[in-house]
């Protein structure tokens, strides 16, 4: 899942070397960190949020065979 995130991530960017996407456990779900430059971070959120909620849903569709959730959170 990490490396779907990323790769949806760096096709966003001007600066794809400055993608960082971490993914960690917490108690009943997998927790996905995006971090990008400051001035490509308008363009992962996206108008009103729009480009978020759409890798969130993308992740969502993809995790659905999975037992334990997946949140996106953008930093």
């Amino acid at each position: 899942m990490r490396e779907l995130v990323e790769f949806m991530a760096k096709s966003l960017v001007d600066q794809p070397e400055a993608v960082k996407v971490v993914e960690r456990e917490e108690d009943n779900a997998f927790v996905i960190e995006i971090t990008v430059s400051p001035d490509d971070m308008g363009k992962v959120i996206g108008k009103q949020g729009r480009i978020a909620k759409a890798i969130r849903t993308v992740v969502k569709a993809a995790s659905v065979k999975s037992p334990k959730k997946y949140i996106v959170e953008i930093v």
